[in-house]
Protein backbone atom coordinates (compact mmCIF):
# COMPACT_ATOMS: atom_id res chain seq x y z
CA UNK A 1 0.00 0.00 0.00
CA UNK A 2 1.12 4.01 -1.39
CA UNK A 3 1.94 5.76 2.35
CA UNK A 4 -0.25 8.81 0.78
CA UNK A 5 -3.21 10.17 3.32
CA UNK A 6 -5.04 12.86 2.42
CA UNK A 7 -7.56 14.35 4.81
CA UNK A 8 -10.24 13.28 2.35
CA UNK A 9 -13.74 12.85 3.78
CA UNK A 10 -15.78 12.43 0.90
CA UNK A 11 -14.72 10.32 -2.22
CA UNK A 12 -17.09 11.12 -5.59
CA UNK A 13 -17.49 8.87 -8.02
CA UNK A 14 -18.47 10.33 -11.69
CA UNK A 15 -18.24 8.83 -15.15
CA UNK A 16 -17.33 12.32 -16.09
CA UNK A 17 -15.80 15.53 -14.48
CA UNK A 18 -15.23 18.76 -16.20
CA UNK A 19 -11.66 19.60 -15.36
CA UNK A 20 -10.46 21.73 -18.33
CA UNK A 21 -11.63 22.33 -21.63
CA UNK A 22 -8.76 20.56 -23.17
CA UNK A 23 -9.01 17.29 -21.06
CA UNK A 24 -11.55 15.99 -22.89
CA UNK A 25 -13.42 14.06 -19.62
CA UNK A 26 -16.78 15.64 -20.19
CA UNK A 27 -20.12 15.10 -22.51
CA UNK A 28 -22.58 17.32 -20.77
CA UNK A 29 -24.44 18.54 -17.58
CA UNK A 30 -23.09 15.74 -15.72
CA UNK A 31 -19.52 16.07 -15.94
CA UNK A 32 -20.23 20.21 -15.20
CA UNK A 33 -22.13 19.40 -12.09
CA UNK A 34 -19.55 16.83 -10.74
CA UNK A 35 -16.60 19.51 -11.57
CA UNK A 36 -18.29 22.72 -10.33
CA UNK A 37 -19.33 20.75 -6.73
CA UNK A 38 -15.46 19.75 -6.74
CA UNK A 39 -14.71 23.18 -7.18
CA UNK A 40 -16.54 24.37 -4.28
CA UNK A 41 -15.64 21.77 -2.49
CA UNK A 42 -12.36 23.72 -2.83
CA UNK A 43 -13.54 27.22 -2.30
CA UNK A 44 -15.63 26.43 1.24
CA UNK A 45 -12.46 23.87 2.34
CA UNK A 46 -13.93 20.95 2.35
CA UNK A 47 -11.72 17.88 2.03
CA UNK A 48 -13.12 15.43 -1.26
CA UNK A 49 -11.81 13.62 -3.69
CA UNK A 50 -13.18 12.25 -7.12
CA UNK A 51 -12.45 9.19 -8.79
CA UNK A 52 -13.35 9.08 -12.73
CA UNK A 53 -11.88 7.24 -16.21
CA UNK A 54 -9.34 8.79 -18.46
CA UNK A 55 -10.73 8.73 -22.12
CA UNK A 56 -8.02 9.21 -24.39
CA UNK A 57 -10.25 9.92 -27.37
CA UNK A 58 -12.96 11.76 -25.09
CA UNK A 59 -16.47 12.10 -26.30
CA UNK A 60 -16.36 13.27 -29.77
CA UNK A 61 -15.36 16.87 -31.98
CA UNK A 62 -18.53 18.06 -33.85
CA UNK A 63 -18.32 19.09 -37.24
CA UNK A 64 -21.26 20.44 -38.84
CA UNK A 65 -21.37 19.83 -43.05
CA UNK A 66 -22.23 21.95 -45.64
CA UNK A 67 -25.67 20.09 -44.99
CA UNK A 68 -25.99 20.94 -41.77
CA UNK A 69 -25.49 17.10 -40.47
CA UNK A 70 -23.32 16.55 -37.61
CA UNK A 71 -19.86 14.64 -38.14
CA UNK A 72 -17.99 13.15 -35.16
CA UNK A 73 -14.39 13.41 -35.06
CA UNK A 74 -11.55 12.10 -32.41
CA UNK A 75 -11.07 14.76 -29.43
CA UNK A 76 -7.84 13.84 -27.98
CA UNK A 77 -7.12 15.75 -24.86
CA UNK A 78 -3.43 17.42 -23.29
CA UNK A 79 -2.60 15.32 -20.71
CA UNK A 80 0.45 17.69 -19.66
CA UNK A 81 -1.10 18.39 -16.02
CA UNK A 82 -1.69 14.91 -15.16
CA UNK A 83 0.42 12.90 -12.97
CA UNK A 84 0.84 9.27 -13.43
CA UNK A 85 0.84 7.47 -9.66
CA UNK A 86 3.75 4.59 -9.52
CA UNK A 87 0.88 1.84 -8.21
CA UNK A 88 -0.84 -0.82 -10.12
CA UNK A 89 -4.70 -1.80 -9.76
CA UNK A 90 -5.18 -5.49 -10.58
CA UNK A 91 -9.42 -5.88 -11.86
CA UNK A 92 -11.16 -8.62 -12.87
CA UNK A 93 -13.55 -8.88 -15.74
CA UNK A 94 -15.19 -11.90 -16.98
CA UNK A 95 -11.73 -14.56 -16.69
CA UNK A 96 -9.28 -12.08 -17.65
CA UNK A 97 -7.08 -9.87 -15.24
CA UNK A 98 -6.87 -6.07 -16.43
CA UNK A 99 -4.61 -3.67 -14.87
CA UNK A 100 -5.25 -0.27 -13.92
CA UNK A 101 -3.38 3.08 -13.41
CA UNK A 102 -4.22 6.52 -12.12
CA UNK A 103 -3.51 10.20 -13.39
CA UNK A 104 -3.76 12.54 -10.85
CA UNK A 105 -5.34 15.90 -11.60
CA UNK A 106 -5.02 18.72 -8.46
CA UNK A 107 -8.50 20.67 -8.90
CA UNK A 108 -8.34 24.37 -7.23
CA UNK A 109 -10.57 27.23 -7.20
CA UNK A 110 -9.67 30.57 -6.18
CA UNK A 111 -8.00 30.67 -2.87
CA UNK A 112 -9.32 27.30 -1.82
CA UNK A 113 -7.85 23.93 -0.96
CA UNK A 114 -6.63 21.53 -3.33
CA UNK A 115 -9.14 19.12 -4.75
CA UNK A 116 -7.31 15.99 -5.77
CA UNK A 117 -9.00 13.92 -9.23
CA UNK A 118 -8.30 10.46 -10.00
CA UNK A 119 -8.52 9.50 -13.46
CA UNK A 120 -8.43 5.54 -14.22
CA UNK A 121 -7.11 3.87 -17.03
CA UNK A 122 -6.83 0.63 -18.81
CA UNK A 123 -4.14 1.45 -21.59
CA UNK A 124 -1.16 -0.78 -20.55
CA UNK A 125 0.90 -3.20 -22.30
CA UNK A 126 -0.17 -5.65 -19.86
CA UNK A 127 -3.56 -6.01 -21.00
CA UNK A 128 -5.24 -7.50 -24.02
CA UNK A 129 -5.96 -4.90 -26.89
CA UNK A 130 -9.77 -4.98 -26.11
CA UNK A 131 -9.17 -4.12 -22.30
CA UNK A 132 -6.70 -1.43 -23.31
CA UNK A 133 -8.89 0.36 -25.74
CA UNK A 134 -11.88 0.24 -23.07
CA UNK A 135 -11.51 3.50 -22.02
CA UNK A 136 -10.77 5.74 -25.11
CA UNK A 137 -14.19 6.97 -25.57
CA UNK A 138 -16.32 8.75 -23.08
CA UNK A 139 -19.82 6.83 -23.17
CA UNK A 140 -19.47 4.02 -25.86
CA UNK A 141 -22.30 2.82 -27.71
CA UNK A 142 -21.45 -0.66 -27.27
CA UNK A 143 -22.77 -2.50 -24.49
CA UNK A 144 -19.74 -4.46 -23.37
CA UNK A 145 -17.53 -1.55 -23.08
CA UNK A 146 -20.54 0.74 -21.40
CA UNK A 147 -20.33 -2.14 -18.22
CA UNK A 148 -16.53 -2.74 -17.87
CA UNK A 149 -16.20 1.32 -17.32
CA UNK A 150 -18.85 0.98 -15.21
CA UNK A 151 -16.51 -2.08 -13.86
CA UNK A 152 -13.86 -0.12 -14.04
CA UNK A 153 -15.22 3.06 -11.84
CA UNK A 154 -17.08 1.34 -9.24
CA UNK A 155 -14.62 -1.75 -8.56
CA UNK A 156 -11.79 -0.22 -9.62
CA UNK A 157 -12.75 3.39 -7.72
CA UNK A 158 -12.79 1.26 -4.35
CA UNK A 159 -9.58 -0.52 -5.18
CA UNK A 160 -7.77 2.48 -5.54
CA UNK A 161 -8.51 4.48 -2.80
CA UNK A 162 -7.02 1.63 -0.91
CA UNK A 163 -4.18 1.46 -2.70
CA UNK A 164 -4.24 5.52 -1.49
CA UNK A 165 -4.50 4.58 1.88
CA UNK A 166 -7.72 6.78 2.25
CA UNK A 167 -8.71 5.53 5.72
CA UNK A 168 -10.67 8.93 6.09
CA UNK A 169 -12.91 8.48 3.94
CA UNK A 170 -16.56 8.36 5.24
CA UNK A 171 -18.65 8.32 2.12
CA UNK A 172 -18.42 7.38 -1.02
CA UNK A 173 -21.02 9.60 -3.30
CA UNK A 174 -21.99 7.66 -6.42
CA UNK A 175 -23.17 10.57 -9.02
CA UNK A 176 -25.37 8.45 -11.37
CA UNK A 177 -25.83 4.92 -11.66
CA UNK A 178 -22.39 4.18 -14.00
CA UNK A 179 -20.08 3.64 -10.09
CA UNK A 180 -22.74 1.54 -8.71
CA UNK A 181 -20.26 -1.78 -8.30
CA UNK A 182 -18.75 0.21 -5.99
CA UNK A 183 -21.41 -1.40 -3.80
CA UNK A 184 -20.44 -4.78 -5.06
CA UNK A 185 -16.93 -4.29 -4.40
CA UNK A 186 -17.45 -3.10 -0.85
CA UNK A 187 -19.97 -5.90 -0.36
CA UNK A 188 -17.60 -8.18 -1.45
CA UNK A 189 -14.40 -7.27 0.84
CA UNK A 190 -16.46 -6.34 3.61
CA UNK A 191 -15.26 -8.51 6.76
CA UNK A 192 -18.24 -8.52 8.37
CA UNK A 193 -19.93 -12.44 8.55
CA UNK A 194 -23.56 -12.18 7.73
CA UNK A 195 -25.37 -11.14 4.55
CA UNK A 196 -27.17 -8.49 6.52
CA UNK A 197 -24.50 -7.23 8.30
CA UNK A 198 -22.45 -6.65 5.05
CA UNK A 199 -25.03 -5.00 3.17
CA UNK A 200 -25.57 -2.48 6.65
CA UNK A 201 -21.97 -1.57 6.42
CA UNK A 202 -21.54 -0.64 2.57
CA UNK A 203 -25.00 1.56 3.40
CA UNK A 204 -23.22 3.20 5.97
CA UNK A 205 -20.68 4.43 3.63
CA UNK A 206 -22.39 4.48 0.57
CA UNK A 207 -25.12 7.82 -0.69
CA UNK A 208 -26.88 7.95 -4.54
CA UNK A 209 -27.56 11.06 -6.79
CA UNK A 210 -30.08 9.70 -9.47
CA UNK A 211 -30.24 12.47 -12.42
CA UNK A 212 -32.66 10.26 -14.80
CA UNK A 213 -36.59 10.89 -14.79
CA UNK A 214 -37.07 8.35 -17.99
CA UNK A 215 -36.46 4.00 -17.23
CA UNK A 216 -35.07 4.01 -20.66
CA UNK A 217 -32.19 6.51 -19.33
CA UNK A 218 -31.07 3.73 -16.69
CA UNK A 219 -28.31 0.91 -17.29
CA UNK A 220 -30.14 -2.09 -16.87
CA UNK A 221 -28.20 -5.54 -18.10
CA UNK A 222 -29.58 -9.04 -17.89
CA UNK A 223 -28.47 -11.14 -15.27
CA UNK A 224 -26.28 -13.90 -17.48
CA UNK A 225 -24.88 -10.80 -19.30
CA UNK A 226 -23.70 -9.11 -16.12
CA UNK A 227 -22.09 -12.43 -15.17
CA UNK A 228 -19.91 -13.27 -17.68
CA UNK A 229 -18.18 -10.02 -16.76
CA UNK A 230 -18.49 -10.00 -13.01
CA UNK A 231 -19.16 -13.85 -12.39
CA UNK A 232 -18.68 -12.77 -8.40
CA UNK A 233 -22.03 -10.32 -8.60
CA UNK A 234 -24.00 -12.00 -5.76
CA UNK A 235 -27.22 -11.93 -7.53
CA UNK A 236 -28.77 -14.17 -4.51
CA UNK A 237 -29.25 -11.04 -2.88
CA UNK A 238 -32.84 -10.48 -2.82
CA UNK A 239 -33.89 -7.11 -4.14
CA UNK A 240 -31.29 -6.73 -6.61
CA UNK A 241 -32.65 -8.50 -9.74
CA UNK A 242 -35.84 -8.05 -11.38
CA UNK A 243 -37.01 -10.14 -13.96
CA UNK A 244 -33.68 -11.27 -14.74
CA UNK A 245 -32.43 -7.80 -15.40
CA UNK A 246 -29.97 -5.89 -12.79
CA UNK A 247 -30.81 -1.92 -13.13
CA UNK A 248 -27.89 -0.22 -11.87
CA UNK A 249 -30.36 2.63 -10.70
CA UNK A 250 -32.07 0.47 -8.08
CA UNK A 251 -28.48 -1.31 -7.34
CA UNK A 252 -27.24 2.63 -5.96
CA UNK A 253 -29.94 3.01 -4.17
CA UNK A 254 -30.42 -0.78 -2.46
CA UNK A 255 -26.52 0.24 -1.23
CA UNK A 256 -26.61 3.65 0.15
CA UNK A 257 -28.08 5.52 3.42
CA UNK A 258 -28.78 8.56 1.52
CA UNK A 259 -30.68 9.28 -2.38
CA UNK A 260 -31.62 12.20 -3.67
CA UNK A 261 -32.67 13.77 -7.16
CA UNK A 262 -31.61 16.98 -8.64
CA UNK A 263 -34.43 18.97 -7.89
CA UNK A 264 -37.97 18.88 -6.06
CA UNK A 265 -39.74 18.22 -9.27
CA UNK A 266 -37.24 15.42 -10.38
CA UNK A 267 -37.68 14.06 -6.59
CA UNK A 268 -41.48 13.06 -7.26
CA UNK A 269 -40.64 11.69 -10.50
CA UNK A 270 -37.80 9.41 -8.57
CA UNK A 271 -40.47 8.52 -6.28
CA UNK A 272 -42.86 7.26 -8.42
CA UNK A 273 -40.38 5.45 -10.21
CA UNK A 274 -38.95 4.07 -7.06
CA UNK A 275 -41.14 3.17 -4.46
CA UNK A 276 -39.55 1.22 -2.59
CA UNK A 277 -36.67 3.86 -1.45
CA UNK A 278 -36.65 6.96 0.65
CA UNK A 279 -35.57 9.87 -1.75
CA UNK A 280 -34.66 12.90 -0.66
CA UNK A 281 -33.40 16.26 -3.21
CA UNK A 282 -31.01 18.72 -3.84
CA UNK A 283 -31.30 20.70 -6.40
CA UNK A 284 -28.26 21.66 -8.65
CA UNK A 285 -26.49 24.56 -8.79
CA UNK A 286 -23.35 26.00 -10.79
CA UNK A 287 -19.92 27.22 -9.83
CA UNK A 288 -20.44 30.91 -9.33
CA UNK A 289 -17.03 32.01 -9.91
CA UNK A 290 -16.53 29.58 -13.00
CA UNK A 291 -19.57 30.77 -14.55
CA UNK A 292 -19.38 34.31 -13.85
CA UNK A 293 -18.28 36.50 -16.75
CA UNK A 294 -15.63 38.86 -16.50
CA UNK A 295 -18.29 41.87 -16.71
CA UNK A 296 -19.87 40.85 -14.13
CA UNK A 297 -17.57 39.66 -11.86
CA UNK A 298 -16.47 43.55 -11.84
CA UNK A 299 -19.24 45.00 -10.83
CA UNK A 300 -20.11 42.32 -8.62
CA UNK A 301 -16.55 42.48 -6.74
CA UNK A 302 -17.40 46.77 -6.44
CA UNK A 303 -20.91 46.46 -5.28
CA UNK A 304 -20.75 43.17 -3.21
CA UNK A 305 -17.07 42.22 -2.28
CA UNK A 306 -17.07 38.95 -0.72
CA UNK A 307 -19.41 36.70 -3.17
CA UNK A 308 -16.74 34.69 -4.28
CA UNK A 309 -16.00 33.31 -0.58
CA UNK A 310 -20.02 33.39 -0.36
CA UNK A 311 -22.23 32.91 -2.84
CA UNK A 312 -25.28 33.37 -1.42
CA UNK A 313 -24.56 36.96 -0.38
CA UNK A 314 -25.14 37.67 -4.76
CA UNK A 315 -28.91 38.26 -3.20
CA UNK A 316 -27.26 41.93 -2.25
CA UNK A 317 -27.39 42.19 -6.57
CA UNK A 318 -30.42 44.68 -5.96
CA UNK A 319 -28.26 47.28 -5.11
CA UNK A 320 -26.14 47.30 -8.46
CA UNK A 321 -27.37 50.50 -10.35
CA UNK A 322 -29.32 49.00 -13.51
CA UNK A 323 -26.83 51.19 -15.99
CA UNK A 324 -23.85 48.75 -14.43
CA UNK A 325 -26.12 45.94 -15.29
CA UNK A 326 -27.01 47.40 -18.55
CA UNK A 327 -23.37 47.97 -19.19
CA UNK A 328 -21.96 44.68 -18.49
CA UNK A 329 -24.39 42.98 -19.94
CA UNK A 330 -23.68 44.77 -23.40
CA UNK A 331 -20.25 44.36 -23.07
CA UNK A 332 -20.86 40.80 -22.76
CA UNK A 333 -22.86 40.42 -25.77
CA UNK A 334 -20.07 42.64 -27.83
CA UNK A 335 -17.91 39.16 -27.14
CA UNK A 336 -20.43 36.97 -28.24
CA UNK A 337 -21.22 38.68 -31.52
CA UNK A 338 -17.29 38.63 -31.96
CA UNK A 339 -17.76 34.99 -31.48
CA UNK A 340 -20.47 34.23 -33.99
CA UNK A 341 -18.48 36.34 -37.02
CA UNK A 342 -15.42 34.29 -35.80
CA UNK A 343 -17.47 30.70 -36.29
CA UNK A 344 -19.74 31.70 -38.96
CA UNK A 345 -18.95 34.55 -40.77
CA UNK A 346 -22.35 36.22 -40.03
CA UNK A 347 -22.48 39.84 -38.30
CA UNK A 348 -24.52 40.40 -35.66
CA UNK A 349 -25.69 43.28 -34.31
CA UNK A 350 -25.62 44.96 -30.68
CA UNK A 351 -28.88 46.66 -30.42
CA UNK A 352 -30.96 43.22 -31.79
CA UNK A 353 -32.68 41.08 -29.64
CA UNK A 354 -30.37 37.26 -29.13
CA UNK A 355 -32.08 34.27 -27.73
CA UNK A 356 -30.14 31.27 -27.58
CA UNK A 357 -30.69 27.78 -27.40
CA UNK A 358 -27.79 25.96 -26.38
CA UNK A 359 -27.64 22.41 -24.87
CA UNK A 360 -27.44 18.73 -26.05
CA UNK A 361 -29.91 18.01 -28.53
CA UNK A 362 -31.94 15.05 -27.31
CA UNK A 363 -35.69 15.00 -28.78
CA UNK A 364 -37.36 16.03 -25.13
CA UNK A 365 -35.86 19.05 -25.15
CA UNK A 366 -36.75 19.91 -28.19
CA UNK A 367 -34.05 22.21 -29.92
CA UNK A 368 -36.34 22.84 -33.33
CA UNK A 369 -39.47 24.39 -31.19
CA UNK A 370 -38.63 28.20 -32.02
CA UNK A 371 -38.91 27.43 -35.49
CA UNK A 372 -42.17 25.24 -35.80
CA UNK A 373 -43.90 27.77 -37.57
CA UNK A 374 -41.28 29.85 -40.00
CA UNK A 375 -44.46 32.33 -41.11
CA UNK A 376 -45.19 33.17 -37.70
CA UNK A 377 -41.46 34.05 -36.71
CA UNK A 378 -41.39 35.63 -40.24
CA UNK A 379 -43.93 38.03 -39.06
CA UNK A 380 -43.15 38.42 -35.40
CA UNK A 381 -39.52 39.59 -36.55
CA UNK A 382 -40.65 42.48 -39.47
CA UNK A 383 -43.73 43.46 -36.69
CA UNK A 384 -42.63 43.14 -32.89
CA UNK A 385 -39.32 43.42 -33.42
CA UNK A 386 -36.01 42.11 -34.94
CA UNK A 387 -34.43 39.32 -33.56
CA UNK A 388 -31.24 36.89 -33.89
CA UNK A 389 -31.11 33.43 -32.75
CA UNK A 390 -27.95 31.38 -32.02
CA UNK A 391 -27.73 27.35 -31.59
CA UNK A 392 -25.40 25.32 -30.13
CA UNK A 393 -25.09 21.84 -28.61
CA UNK A 394 -24.13 18.16 -29.73
CA UNK A 395 -26.36 15.44 -30.51
CA UNK A 396 -25.10 11.39 -29.07
CA UNK A 397 -22.94 9.69 -31.59
CA UNK A 398 -25.81 7.04 -31.81
CA UNK A 399 -29.16 9.27 -31.01
CA UNK A 400 -30.70 9.02 -34.58
CA UNK A 401 -33.18 11.42 -33.65
CA UNK A 402 -30.93 13.72 -32.05
CA UNK A 403 -28.80 14.10 -35.22
CA UNK A 404 -31.97 14.57 -37.52
CA UNK A 405 -32.73 17.37 -35.10
CA UNK A 406 -29.29 19.34 -35.62
CA UNK A 407 -29.72 18.32 -39.63
CA UNK A 408 -33.27 19.66 -38.95
CA UNK A 409 -32.82 23.20 -37.31
CA UNK A 410 -29.96 23.49 -39.72
CA UNK A 411 -32.30 23.10 -42.71
CA UNK A 412 -34.54 25.82 -40.85
CA UNK A 413 -31.99 28.30 -40.74
CA UNK A 414 -31.28 28.36 -43.98
CA UNK A 415 -35.05 28.80 -44.78
CA UNK A 416 -34.86 32.07 -42.88
CA UNK A 417 -31.24 32.98 -43.78
CA UNK A 418 -32.91 36.26 -45.50
CA UNK A 419 -35.39 37.70 -43.04
CA UNK A 420 -33.76 36.38 -39.67
CA UNK A 421 -29.91 35.95 -38.55
CA UNK A 422 -29.50 32.39 -36.98
CA UNK A 423 -25.82 30.97 -36.19
CA UNK A 424 -25.47 27.33 -35.63
CA UNK A 425 -21.86 27.68 -33.52
CA UNK A 426 -20.59 23.99 -33.97
CA UNK A 427 -18.73 21.43 -30.86
CA UNK A 428 -20.11 23.05 -27.83
CA UNK A 429 -17.92 23.39 -25.45
CA UNK A 430 -16.86 24.94 -21.83
CA UNK A 431 -15.49 28.29 -23.80
CA UNK A 432 -18.55 28.79 -26.05
CA UNK A 433 -20.72 28.53 -23.27
CA UNK A 434 -19.21 31.02 -21.39
CA UNK A 435 -19.86 33.41 -23.97
CA UNK A 436 -23.11 32.44 -24.65
CA UNK A 437 -24.59 32.30 -21.33
CA UNK A 438 -23.18 35.67 -20.63
CA UNK A 439 -23.77 37.20 -23.68
CA UNK A 440 -27.41 36.43 -24.62
CA UNK A 441 -30.26 38.32 -24.42
CA UNK A 442 -32.74 35.33 -23.55
CA UNK A 443 -31.90 31.65 -22.73
CA UNK A 444 -34.26 29.56 -24.29
CA UNK A 445 -35.17 26.09 -22.54
CA UNK A 446 -38.16 23.74 -23.97
CA UNK A 447 -38.23 20.25 -22.46
CA UNK A 448 -41.27 18.16 -22.49
CA UNK A 449 -42.19 17.76 -18.48
CA UNK A 450 -41.17 15.64 -16.78
CA UNK A 451 -37.94 14.36 -18.67
CA UNK A 452 -35.31 17.55 -17.24
CA UNK A 453 -34.49 16.05 -14.24
CA UNK A 454 -33.04 19.39 -13.10
CA UNK A 455 -31.07 21.59 -15.85
CA UNK A 456 -27.92 23.92 -15.14
CA UNK A 457 -27.83 26.07 -18.25
CA UNK A 458 -30.15 28.86 -16.96
CA UNK A 459 -28.26 29.02 -14.04
CA UNK A 460 -25.35 29.65 -15.59
CA UNK A 461 -27.40 32.62 -17.83
CA UNK A 462 -28.55 33.64 -14.24
CA UNK A 463 -25.05 34.36 -13.20
CA UNK A 464 -24.38 37.02 -15.81
CA UNK A 465 -28.29 38.33 -15.58
CA UNK A 466 -29.13 36.78 -18.85
CA UNK A 467 -33.26 35.66 -18.04
CA UNK A 468 -34.81 32.39 -18.99
CA UNK A 469 -38.25 31.75 -20.97
CA UNK A 470 -38.82 27.57 -20.36
CA UNK A 471 -41.24 25.23 -19.75
CA UNK A 472 -41.60 24.04 -15.98
CA UNK A 473 -39.27 21.40 -15.46
CA UNK A 474 -36.48 20.73 -13.80
CA UNK A 475 -35.48 24.06 -11.52
CA UNK A 476 -37.37 26.72 -13.18
CA UNK A 477 -40.57 26.06 -10.87
CA UNK A 478 -38.34 26.52 -7.88
CA UNK A 479 -36.62 29.95 -9.85
CA UNK A 480 -39.54 32.63 -8.95
CA UNK A 481 -39.92 32.20 -12.89
CA UNK A 482 -42.61 34.94 -13.30
CA UNK A 483 -39.99 37.46 -11.51
CA UNK A 484 -36.28 36.22 -13.52
CA UNK A 485 -37.89 35.21 -16.61
CA UNK A 486 -41.09 33.73 -18.47
CA UNK A 487 -43.03 30.79 -18.46
CA UNK A 488 -43.72 28.65 -21.24
CA UNK A 489 -47.33 27.17 -21.01
CA UNK A 490 -47.46 23.30 -22.80
CA UNK A 491 -49.97 20.94 -22.85
CA UNK A 492 -48.18 18.35 -24.80
CA UNK A 493 -50.26 19.25 -28.55
CA UNK A 494 -49.54 22.88 -27.81
CA UNK A 495 -47.77 25.84 -26.82
CA UNK A 496 -47.49 29.75 -26.06
CA UNK A 497 -43.77 30.23 -27.27
CA UNK A 498 -43.96 32.76 -29.97
CA UNK A 499 -46.91 33.90 -28.15
CA UNK A 500 -44.86 34.60 -25.09
CA UNK A 501 -42.14 36.65 -27.30
CA UNK A 502 -44.31 38.45 -29.44
CA UNK A 503 -46.66 39.76 -26.26
CA UNK A 504 -44.07 39.81 -23.18
CA UNK A 505 -40.84 39.60 -23.89
CA UNK A 506 -39.58 41.36 -27.36
CA UNK A 507 -42.04 44.76 -26.87
CA UNK A 508 -40.44 44.73 -22.90
CA UNK A 509 -36.69 44.70 -24.11
CA UNK A 510 -37.17 47.18 -26.91
CA UNK A 511 -40.26 49.66 -25.57
CA UNK A 512 -39.58 49.48 -21.57
CA UNK A 513 -35.50 48.86 -21.22
CA UNK A 514 -35.47 49.75 -17.69
CA UNK A 515 -38.25 46.84 -17.21
CA UNK A 516 -36.57 44.70 -18.72
CA UNK A 517 -32.96 44.75 -16.87
CA UNK A 518 -34.87 44.47 -13.66
CA UNK A 519 -35.21 41.37 -14.65
CA UNK A 520 -31.96 40.48 -15.44
CA UNK A 521 -31.10 41.77 -12.17
CA UNK A 522 -33.23 39.90 -10.19
CA UNK A 523 -31.74 36.63 -11.68
CA UNK A 524 -28.99 37.42 -10.04
CA UNK A 525 -30.33 38.49 -6.97
CA UNK A 526 -32.96 35.64 -6.79
CA UNK A 527 -31.20 32.88 -8.99
CA UNK A 528 -27.93 33.05 -8.74
CA UNK A 529 -27.46 33.82 -4.83
CA UNK A 530 -29.51 30.24 -5.00
CA UNK A 531 -28.49 28.07 -7.79
CA UNK A 532 -25.03 27.90 -7.00
CA UNK A 533 -22.76 24.57 -6.36
CA UNK A 534 -21.74 26.83 -2.39
CA UNK A 535 -25.37 25.73 -1.75
CA UNK A 536 -25.37 22.44 -3.57
CA UNK A 537 -22.44 21.23 -1.51
CA UNK A 538 -23.68 22.57 1.53
CA UNK A 539 -26.66 20.69 1.49
CA UNK A 540 -25.01 17.24 0.46
CA UNK A 541 -22.51 17.80 3.69
CA UNK A 542 -25.77 18.67 5.90
CA UNK A 543 -27.95 15.84 4.61
CA UNK A 544 -25.72 12.76 2.65
CA UNK A 545 -22.11 13.23 4.41
CA UNK A 546 -22.75 13.34 8.03
CA UNK A 547 -23.60 10.05 9.80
Amino acid sequence: MINIKPKAQVAYFSMEITLENCIKNFAGGLGILAGDILRSASEKKFPMLAVSLLYKHGYFKQLISKKGKQEELVDKSDFSKLKLLPFKINLNISQDKVVLRAWEYILKSNEGIEIPVYLLDSDWPENREKHRRLCEHLYDGDLRKKLKQSIVLGRGGVKLLEKLGESNISKIHLNEGHGALAAIELFLTSKKRSEKDKIKEVRKKLVFTTHTPVVAGHDIYFGEFLLKYQPDFPLKIKGLVENDKINFTNLAMFFSSYINGVSLKHREVSRAMFPAYKIDSITNGVNSSLWTAPEFKNIFNKFIPSWEEDNSLLKEAEKIPLAEIKKAHQEAKLRLIKLVEEKTKLKFKEDIFTITFARRFAPYKRPSLLLDDLEVLKKLNKRIGKIQIIYSGKAHPNDVVGQTLISEVNKRIKKLAREIKIAFLENYDIEIAKVLVAGSDLWLNNPVAPNEASGTSGMKAAHNGVPQLSTLDGWWPEASPEKTGWIIKDDGIKNNLLEVLSEKIIPLYYKREGEYFKICRRAISLNAAKFNSQRVLGEYIKKAYRD
